[in-house]
Protein backbone atom coordinates (compact mmCIF):
# COMPACT_ATOMS: atom_id res chain seq x y z
CA UNK A 1 0.00 0.00 0.00
CA UNK A 2 1.10 3.58 -1.05
CA UNK A 3 2.54 5.21 2.31
CA UNK A 4 0.05 8.19 1.88
CA UNK A 5 -2.99 5.62 1.47
CA UNK A 6 -1.41 4.14 5.01
CA UNK A 7 -1.39 7.41 6.36
CA UNK A 8 -4.87 8.15 5.84
CA UNK A 9 -6.62 4.73 6.50
CA UNK A 10 -4.76 5.06 9.94
CA UNK A 11 -6.44 8.37 10.10
CA UNK A 12 -10.17 7.24 9.42
CA UNK A 13 -9.35 4.27 11.49
CA UNK A 14 -9.77 1.36 8.89
CA UNK A 15 -8.30 -2.05 9.47
CA UNK A 16 -7.99 -4.87 6.80
CA UNK A 17 -9.91 -5.88 5.05
CA UNK A 18 -10.58 -2.14 4.53
CA UNK A 19 -7.92 -0.33 2.79
CA UNK A 20 -7.32 3.18 0.92
CA UNK A 21 -5.97 2.42 -2.56
CA UNK A 22 -6.51 6.09 -3.78
CA UNK A 23 -6.69 9.67 -2.68
CA UNK A 24 -8.08 12.61 -5.08
CA UNK A 25 -7.74 16.15 -4.62
CA UNK A 26 -9.45 18.50 -6.86
CA UNK A 27 -8.29 22.15 -6.74
CA UNK A 28 -11.06 23.65 -8.80
CA UNK A 29 -13.76 21.94 -6.40
CA UNK A 30 -11.55 22.30 -3.14
CA UNK A 31 -12.68 18.78 -2.71
CA UNK A 32 -10.33 15.39 -1.11
CA UNK A 33 -12.07 12.08 -2.33
CA UNK A 34 -10.44 9.28 0.01
CA UNK A 35 -11.34 6.19 -2.02
CA UNK A 36 -11.74 2.95 0.25
CA UNK A 37 -11.75 -0.67 -1.31
CA UNK A 38 -11.62 -4.20 0.48
CA UNK A 39 -8.91 -6.89 -0.21
CA UNK A 40 -8.76 -9.33 -2.79
CA UNK A 41 -10.71 -12.62 -1.15
CA UNK A 42 -12.15 -10.46 1.86
CA UNK A 43 -14.98 -12.34 3.66
CA UNK A 44 -17.96 -10.56 5.71
CA UNK A 45 -20.68 -11.54 8.22
CA UNK A 46 -24.18 -12.26 7.30
CA UNK A 47 -26.25 -9.01 8.38
CA UNK A 48 -28.96 -11.53 10.02
CA UNK A 49 -27.51 -14.56 11.12
CA UNK A 50 -23.39 -13.44 11.26
CA UNK A 51 -22.32 -16.44 9.20
CA UNK A 52 -18.80 -15.87 7.45
CA UNK A 53 -19.92 -15.07 3.57
CA UNK A 54 -17.55 -14.42 0.65
CA UNK A 55 -18.43 -11.25 -1.34
CA UNK A 56 -20.85 -11.60 -4.39
CA UNK A 57 -20.60 -8.00 -5.74
CA UNK A 58 -19.84 -4.58 -4.42
CA UNK A 59 -21.67 -0.81 -4.50
CA UNK A 60 -20.17 2.66 -4.96
CA UNK A 61 -21.23 4.92 -2.20
CA UNK A 62 -20.05 8.34 -1.16
CA UNK A 63 -20.21 9.91 2.13
CA UNK A 64 -19.47 13.61 3.22
CA UNK A 65 -17.07 13.23 5.88
CA UNK A 66 -14.95 16.25 8.05
CA UNK A 67 -13.41 18.66 6.58
CA UNK A 68 -9.35 18.31 5.49
CA UNK A 69 -8.08 21.39 6.44
CA UNK A 70 -10.35 23.86 4.62
CA UNK A 71 -11.33 21.35 2.15
CA UNK A 72 -14.75 19.12 1.79
CA UNK A 73 -13.41 15.43 2.08
CA UNK A 74 -15.37 12.44 1.14
CA UNK A 75 -15.35 9.11 1.48
CA UNK A 76 -16.16 6.86 -1.46
CA UNK A 77 -16.10 3.15 -1.46
CA UNK A 78 -17.07 -0.41 -2.38
CA UNK A 79 -19.13 -1.49 -0.05
CA UNK A 80 -20.02 -5.59 -0.30
CA UNK A 81 -23.00 -7.36 -1.21
CA UNK A 82 -22.11 -11.24 0.53
CA UNK A 83 -24.35 -14.09 -0.25
CA UNK A 84 -25.37 -15.90 2.06
CA UNK A 85 -26.45 -19.73 1.77
CA UNK A 86 -29.84 -19.14 4.22
CA UNK A 87 -30.82 -15.42 4.16
CA UNK A 88 -29.42 -14.85 0.63
CA UNK A 89 -27.77 -11.62 -0.80
CA UNK A 90 -27.61 -8.63 1.67
CA UNK A 91 -25.28 -5.47 1.33
CA UNK A 92 -22.67 -5.12 4.52
CA UNK A 93 -22.69 -1.96 6.78
CA UNK A 94 -20.06 0.55 6.07
CA UNK A 95 -18.01 0.53 10.18
CA UNK A 96 -17.86 4.47 9.58
CA UNK A 97 -21.46 5.56 8.94
CA UNK A 98 -24.99 4.34 9.97
CA UNK A 99 -26.87 2.65 7.46
CA UNK A 100 -28.61 5.14 5.06
CA UNK A 101 -26.89 8.13 6.39
CA UNK A 102 -24.72 10.45 3.33
CA UNK A 103 -22.71 11.17 6.36
CA UNK A 104 -19.79 9.48 8.28
CA UNK A 105 -20.21 9.27 12.26
CA UNK A 106 -17.69 12.06 12.91
CA UNK A 107 -18.79 14.45 10.83
CA UNK A 108 -22.44 13.72 12.45
CA UNK A 109 -20.52 14.13 15.89
CA UNK A 110 -19.21 17.29 14.78
CA UNK A 111 -22.86 18.31 14.06
CA UNK A 112 -24.43 17.14 17.06
CA UNK A 113 -21.90 18.85 19.06
CA UNK A 114 -22.55 22.52 17.06
CA UNK A 115 -26.00 21.95 17.21
CA UNK A 116 -25.96 22.36 20.95
CA UNK A 117 -24.68 25.98 20.68
CA UNK A 118 -26.09 27.42 17.44
CA UNK A 119 -29.19 27.61 15.18
CA UNK A 120 -29.64 24.60 12.53
CA UNK A 121 -29.54 26.50 9.78
CA UNK A 122 -26.23 28.36 10.87
CA UNK A 123 -24.40 24.93 11.23
CA UNK A 124 -25.83 23.61 8.08
CA UNK A 125 -24.12 27.19 6.04
CA UNK A 126 -20.91 26.14 7.84
CA UNK A 127 -20.97 22.49 6.82
CA UNK A 128 -22.15 23.32 3.86
CA UNK A 129 -25.38 20.83 3.95
CA UNK A 130 -29.29 21.26 3.99
CA UNK A 131 -30.91 22.23 7.28
CA UNK A 132 -33.46 19.51 6.53
CA UNK A 133 -30.27 16.62 6.29
CA UNK A 134 -28.85 17.98 9.19
CA UNK A 135 -32.64 17.78 10.98
CA UNK A 136 -32.31 14.08 10.40
CA UNK A 137 -29.09 13.57 11.45
CA UNK A 138 -30.25 15.15 15.00
CA UNK A 139 -33.79 13.23 14.90
CA UNK A 140 -32.08 9.78 14.59
CA UNK A 141 -29.74 10.17 17.70
CA UNK A 142 -32.02 11.64 20.12
CA UNK A 143 -34.98 9.37 19.04
CA UNK A 144 -32.36 6.58 19.88
CA UNK A 145 -31.01 8.06 22.65
CA UNK A 146 -34.51 8.40 23.80
CA UNK A 147 -35.44 4.34 23.38
CA UNK A 148 -32.74 3.81 26.06
CA UNK A 149 -33.74 6.51 28.80
CA UNK A 150 -35.08 4.24 31.64
CA UNK A 151 -37.69 6.26 33.84
CA UNK A 152 -37.81 3.30 36.46
CA UNK A 153 -36.97 5.96 39.15
CA UNK A 154 -39.20 9.03 38.32
CA UNK A 155 -41.69 9.98 41.27
CA UNK A 156 -41.46 13.33 41.19
CA UNK A 157 -42.59 15.39 37.67
CA UNK A 158 -42.92 18.73 36.88
CA UNK A 159 -45.53 19.97 34.21
CA UNK A 160 -45.65 23.23 32.15
CA UNK A 161 -46.52 24.65 29.13
CA UNK A 162 -44.47 26.65 26.73
CA UNK A 163 -45.42 28.19 22.79
CA UNK A 164 -43.93 26.04 20.28
CA UNK A 165 -44.49 28.82 17.38
CA UNK A 166 -46.49 32.22 17.46
CA UNK A 167 -49.75 32.12 18.58
CA UNK A 168 -51.74 29.60 19.94
CA UNK A 169 -49.28 26.49 19.36
CA UNK A 170 -48.02 24.66 22.51
CA UNK A 171 -45.63 22.00 23.69
CA UNK A 172 -45.98 20.63 26.89
CA UNK A 173 -43.19 19.42 28.91
CA UNK A 174 -42.89 16.72 31.81
CA UNK A 175 -39.85 16.99 33.90
CA UNK A 176 -38.15 15.09 36.54
CA UNK A 177 -37.47 16.98 39.01
CA UNK A 178 -35.58 14.91 40.84
CA UNK A 179 -32.96 14.12 38.34
CA UNK A 180 -33.75 17.71 37.00
CA UNK A 181 -34.09 16.14 33.09
CA UNK A 182 -36.69 16.55 30.33
CA UNK A 183 -38.57 13.17 30.41
CA UNK A 184 -41.36 14.10 27.58
CA UNK A 185 -42.36 16.61 25.06
CA UNK A 186 -45.67 16.97 23.21
CA UNK A 187 -47.87 19.05 20.99
CA UNK A 188 -50.96 20.68 22.72
CA UNK A 189 -51.62 21.61 26.40
CA UNK A 190 -54.92 19.39 27.46
CA UNK A 191 -55.49 16.90 29.30
CA UNK A 192 -54.92 14.53 26.66
CA UNK A 193 -51.00 15.18 27.13
CA UNK A 194 -50.91 13.49 30.72
CA UNK A 195 -52.27 10.57 28.97
CA UNK A 196 -49.54 10.84 26.41
CA UNK A 197 -46.70 10.62 29.05
CA UNK A 198 -48.20 7.75 30.74
CA UNK A 199 -47.69 5.85 28.06
CA UNK A 200 -44.26 7.32 27.27
CA UNK A 201 -43.82 6.66 31.04
CA UNK A 202 -44.49 2.83 30.87
CA UNK A 203 -42.96 2.41 27.53
CA UNK A 204 -39.45 3.77 29.41
CA UNK A 205 -39.93 1.26 32.82
CA UNK A 206 -41.76 4.04 34.53
CA UNK A 207 -45.47 3.81 36.09
CA UNK A 208 -47.93 6.53 36.43
CA UNK A 209 -49.19 4.88 39.49
CA UNK A 210 -45.45 5.45 41.39
CA UNK A 211 -46.08 9.19 40.45
CA UNK A 212 -46.36 10.90 43.89
CA UNK A 213 -46.07 14.23 43.11
CA UNK A 214 -46.44 16.44 40.40
CA UNK A 215 -45.85 20.58 40.13
CA UNK A 216 -47.75 22.40 37.82
CA UNK A 217 -50.08 25.71 37.02
CA UNK A 218 -54.11 26.18 37.42
CA UNK A 219 -55.14 24.83 34.14
CA UNK A 220 -58.16 23.05 34.18
CA UNK A 221 -57.44 20.64 31.71
CA UNK A 222 -54.28 19.99 33.83
CA UNK A 223 -55.60 19.30 36.62
CA UNK A 224 -58.04 16.73 35.28
CA UNK A 225 -55.30 15.08 33.07
CA UNK A 226 -53.36 14.72 36.30
CA UNK A 227 -56.66 13.18 38.15
CA UNK A 228 -57.04 11.05 35.52
CA UNK A 229 -53.62 9.71 34.91
CA UNK A 230 -51.45 10.22 37.44
CA UNK A 231 -54.03 8.83 40.34
CA UNK A 232 -51.30 8.85 43.26
CA UNK A 233 -49.51 12.24 42.87
CA UNK A 234 -50.21 15.15 45.00
CA UNK A 235 -50.70 18.59 43.21
CA UNK A 236 -48.69 21.42 43.79
CA UNK A 237 -49.58 24.40 41.84
CA UNK A 238 -46.32 26.28 41.94
CA UNK A 239 -45.71 29.77 42.68
CA UNK A 240 -43.93 30.96 39.28
CA UNK A 241 -47.77 30.46 38.18
CA UNK A 242 -49.83 31.95 40.83
CA UNK A 243 -47.50 34.96 41.39
CA UNK A 244 -48.20 35.47 37.39
CA UNK A 245 -51.84 35.59 38.15
CA UNK A 246 -51.17 38.22 40.68
CA UNK A 247 -48.82 40.59 38.15
CA UNK A 248 -51.83 39.98 35.68
CA UNK A 249 -54.60 41.37 38.45
CA UNK A 250 -52.17 44.23 38.74
CA UNK A 251 -52.60 45.10 35.21
CA UNK A 252 -55.65 44.99 35.06
CA UNK A 253 -56.57 47.41 37.41
CA UNK A 254 -54.07 49.47 35.38
CA UNK A 255 -55.53 49.29 32.37
CA UNK A 256 -58.90 50.06 34.40
CA UNK A 257 -57.40 53.47 34.99
CA UNK A 258 -54.85 54.30 32.86
CA UNK A 259 -57.46 56.17 30.79
CA UNK A 260 -58.39 58.71 33.67
CA UNK A 261 -54.69 58.87 35.03
CA UNK A 262 -52.08 59.64 32.19
CA UNK A 263 -49.13 59.05 34.84
CA UNK A 264 -50.04 55.69 34.29
CA UNK A 265 -48.90 55.08 30.91
CA UNK A 266 -46.48 53.10 29.95
CA UNK A 267 -45.58 51.95 32.87
CA UNK A 268 -46.87 48.22 32.88
CA UNK A 269 -43.33 46.92 33.04
CA UNK A 270 -42.51 48.84 35.99
CA UNK A 271 -44.65 46.90 38.06
CA UNK A 272 -44.10 43.80 36.46
CA UNK A 273 -40.18 43.66 36.83
CA UNK A 274 -38.67 43.09 40.96
CA UNK A 275 -37.63 46.00 42.72
CA UNK A 276 -34.06 44.82 42.39
CA UNK A 277 -33.58 44.91 38.61
CA UNK A 278 -35.03 48.86 38.44
CA UNK A 279 -32.70 51.00 37.26
CA UNK A 280 -32.43 54.19 39.19
CA UNK A 281 -35.04 56.26 36.85
CA UNK A 282 -37.32 53.64 36.68
CA UNK A 283 -37.68 53.13 40.91
CA UNK A 284 -38.38 57.06 40.87
CA UNK A 285 -40.99 56.87 38.54
CA UNK A 286 -42.62 54.25 40.68
CA UNK A 287 -42.12 55.64 43.52
CA UNK A 288 -44.07 58.67 42.53
CA UNK A 289 -46.73 56.61 41.08
CA UNK A 290 -47.18 54.47 44.24
CA UNK A 291 -47.27 58.31 46.52
CA UNK A 292 -50.81 59.00 44.88
CA UNK A 293 -52.81 56.74 46.88
CA UNK A 294 -56.21 57.87 45.00
CA UNK A 295 -54.61 55.23 42.38
CA UNK A 296 -56.25 52.06 42.47
CA UNK A 297 -52.95 50.69 41.08
CA UNK A 298 -51.16 52.24 43.88
CA UNK A 299 -53.37 49.99 45.98
CA UNK A 300 -52.57 46.96 44.13
CA UNK A 301 -48.99 47.32 43.59
CA UNK A 302 -48.01 47.01 47.55
CA UNK A 303 -50.04 43.78 47.38
CA UNK A 304 -48.21 41.98 44.49
CA UNK A 305 -45.05 42.80 46.11
CA UNK A 306 -46.27 41.32 49.70
CA UNK A 307 -47.69 38.16 48.05
CA UNK A 308 -43.95 37.37 46.32
CA UNK A 309 -42.54 37.96 49.98
CA UNK A 310 -44.48 35.63 51.24
CA UNK A 311 -43.08 33.00 49.22
CA UNK A 312 -39.66 33.76 50.15
CA UNK A 313 -40.51 32.14 53.99
CA UNK A 314 -39.12 28.80 54.84
CA UNK A 315 -41.34 28.58 58.15
CA UNK A 316 -44.52 26.75 56.66
CA UNK A 317 -46.79 27.25 59.64
CA UNK A 318 -45.95 31.26 59.28
CA UNK A 319 -46.12 30.98 55.66
CA UNK A 320 -49.99 29.79 55.68
CA UNK A 321 -50.66 32.66 58.37
CA UNK A 322 -49.19 35.07 55.92
CA UNK A 323 -50.72 34.02 53.23
CA UNK A 324 -54.29 33.48 54.48
CA UNK A 325 -53.78 37.35 55.87
CA UNK A 326 -52.67 38.04 52.22
CA UNK A 327 -55.95 36.32 51.08
CA UNK A 328 -58.37 38.84 53.61
CA UNK A 329 -56.39 42.03 52.56
CA UNK A 330 -56.81 41.80 48.99
CA UNK A 331 -60.66 40.64 49.26
CA UNK A 332 -60.80 44.21 51.67
CA UNK A 333 -59.10 45.71 49.04
CA UNK A 334 -62.51 45.89 47.05
CA UNK A 335 -60.40 45.73 43.41
CA UNK A 336 -62.01 43.00 41.09
CA UNK A 337 -59.62 41.55 40.08
CA UNK A 338 -57.39 41.36 43.08
CA UNK A 339 -60.75 39.51 44.56
CA UNK A 340 -60.77 37.44 41.56
CA UNK A 341 -57.38 35.93 42.30
CA UNK A 342 -58.30 35.65 46.05
CA UNK A 343 -61.65 33.30 44.93
CA UNK A 344 -58.86 31.36 42.48
CA UNK A 345 -56.51 30.86 45.14
CA UNK A 346 -59.45 30.14 47.83
CA UNK A 347 -60.45 27.55 45.38
CA UNK A 348 -57.05 25.66 44.94
CA UNK A 349 -55.99 26.61 48.99
CA UNK A 350 -54.62 22.78 49.18
CA UNK A 351 -52.57 22.47 45.83
CA UNK A 352 -50.98 26.23 46.77
CA UNK A 353 -50.36 25.73 50.31
CA UNK A 354 -48.38 22.00 49.61
CA UNK A 355 -45.80 24.69 47.73
CA UNK A 356 -44.56 25.59 51.31
CA UNK A 357 -43.69 21.74 51.79
CA UNK A 358 -41.15 21.02 48.91
CA UNK A 359 -40.57 24.98 47.19
CA UNK A 360 -36.81 24.00 46.66
CA UNK A 361 -38.15 21.28 44.05
CA UNK A 362 -40.30 23.84 42.26
CA UNK A 363 -37.28 26.22 41.55
CA UNK A 364 -36.39 23.39 39.34
CA UNK A 365 -39.27 23.89 37.31
CA UNK A 366 -39.07 27.58 36.95
CA UNK A 367 -35.44 26.84 36.04
CA UNK A 368 -36.23 24.77 32.93
CA UNK A 369 -38.00 28.03 31.46
CA UNK A 370 -34.69 29.59 30.65
CA UNK A 371 -32.93 27.54 28.19
CA UNK A 372 -36.61 27.30 26.18
CA UNK A 373 -36.04 30.06 24.65
CA UNK A 374 -32.67 28.92 23.06
CA UNK A 375 -34.30 25.78 22.18
CA UNK A 376 -36.52 27.92 20.12
CA UNK A 377 -34.42 29.79 18.56
CA UNK A 378 -32.41 26.93 17.24
CA UNK A 379 -34.72 25.44 15.97
CA UNK A 380 -36.35 28.45 14.12
CA UNK A 381 -34.99 28.69 10.48
CA UNK A 382 -36.77 29.17 6.78
CA UNK A 383 -39.91 27.78 7.86
CA UNK A 384 -38.53 24.87 9.65
CA UNK A 385 -39.56 25.20 12.93
CA UNK A 386 -41.74 22.20 13.45
CA UNK A 387 -42.98 20.37 16.68
CA UNK A 388 -40.93 18.10 15.91
CA UNK A 389 -38.07 20.12 15.39
CA UNK A 390 -38.78 21.89 18.67
CA UNK A 391 -39.17 19.01 20.34
CA UNK A 392 -36.03 17.75 19.63
CA UNK A 393 -33.95 20.23 20.62
CA UNK A 394 -34.96 20.78 24.01
CA UNK A 395 -34.86 16.59 24.36
CA UNK A 396 -31.37 17.73 23.25
CA UNK A 397 -30.71 20.87 25.65
CA UNK A 398 -32.61 19.73 28.62
CA UNK A 399 -33.27 15.42 28.41
CA UNK A 400 -29.63 14.95 29.81
CA UNK A 401 -29.29 12.35 26.82
CA UNK A 402 -27.02 9.66 26.67
CA UNK A 403 -25.94 9.94 22.63
CA UNK A 404 -23.29 7.96 22.42
CA UNK A 405 -22.08 9.90 20.03
CA UNK A 406 -18.10 8.80 18.32
CA UNK A 407 -15.17 11.01 19.21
Amino acid sequence: MDQGNQLFALALGLVPPWVVDEVRFTLEEKRLDLHVNLLKGSRFPCPVCGQDCPVYDTQEKVWCHLDFFQHAAYLDARVPLVRCPEHGVHLVSAPWAQEGSGFTLLFEALVMAMVREMPVFTVSRLVRETDQRLWRVLDHYVAKARKAVGMSDVHSVGVDETSGRRGHDYITLFVDLEAKRLLFATPGKDAKTFEQFSEDLQAHGGSAKAITEVSMDLSPAFQKGAAEHLPNAQVTFDRFHLLKLVNEAVDAVRKGEVLSQPDLKKSRWLRLKNLGKLSAKQSARLQEILKNQNLKTAQAYPLRLTFQEIFTVRNRHQDTTLLTAWVENAKDSGLPPMVKVVYILMNHWDGVLRWFESQDTRRILEGFNSPIPSAKAKARARGNSTHNNFINMTYLILGKLDLRIPT
